[in-house]
């Protein structure tokens, strides 16, 4: 067990998942696009909403239908791939398969963990950059009206990809902090500390989301 793993990965998850997750979140989209891939966020972060505040669904209900939307429009298995970093290509093909079960368990699970915590604040798209063929970069902004300080409204930016057909969101990033990739940097920290072992991970992830689901 890795206690510096468990919370700082947690937190980041938690500060990224407030983008697509969170019941009242956003409160609005914007109603007309500039971009395909700005349409595609405005589009899901709205049907999050509608599947997180239905209350005439019961939790179960609600986890349910959320997990479905989820993986239908993220690539949690890409993710999970590419946070193995250099041990992608040493594991065995059984082990990548079970390695991504696991993760995407564990994401859907910190994501219903904590949508809850936050609420009221909306999501402002700002704009859109097609950093390469089929790769956009959507950047948006957190606006808390109960937040009188002056301060900037938190930044959030979606990575959406379209190479694979059908766009997906790949990862996140809130104040410059990518998910996927400090993800990969504490997965691979780990795999390093314990031989590479990809099953030990997969019992560190799943001891993280039992975790998750007691709170």
């Amino acid at each position: 067990m890795l206690p510096s793993l468990s919370k700082k990965m947690c937190y980041r998850i938690l500060v990224l998942t407030l983008a697509l997750a969170t019941p009242g979140l956003v409160g609005h989209a914007e109603a007309k696009a500039a971009t395909p891939a700005e349409t595609f966020v405005s589009e899901n972060i709205q049907r999050s909403l509608q599947i997180l505040n239905d209350k005439g669904l019961s939790p179960a209900q609600r986890s349910g239908q959320f997990q479905e939307f989820l993986l239908s429009v993220t690539d949690l298995k890409r993710i999970a791939l590419f946070t193995l970093g250099p041990y992608q290509r040493t594991t065995s093909q059984a082990d990548r398969e079970a390695f991504a079960a696991s993760f995407q368990d564990y994401a859907i699970a910190v994501y219903q963990s904590y949508f809850a915590k936050y609420a009221g604040q909306t999501l402002k798209i700002v704009s859109s950059n097609e950093r390469a063929p089929g790769d956009f970069i959507v950047s948006t902004v957190m606006v808390d009206p109960d937040d009188h300080s002056g301060q900037q409204p938190l930044g959030i930016e979606f990575r959406v990809r379209t190479d694979s057909g059908n766009p997906v969101l790949t990862d996140f990033s809130v104040a410059g902090i990518w998910l996927a990739i400090e993800e990969r940097d504490q997965f691979t920290a780990f795999l390093s500390r314990n031989d590479g072992s990809i099953p030990t991970l997969i019992g560190h992830l799943n001891e993280l989301r039992q975790n998750l689901v007691r709170r």
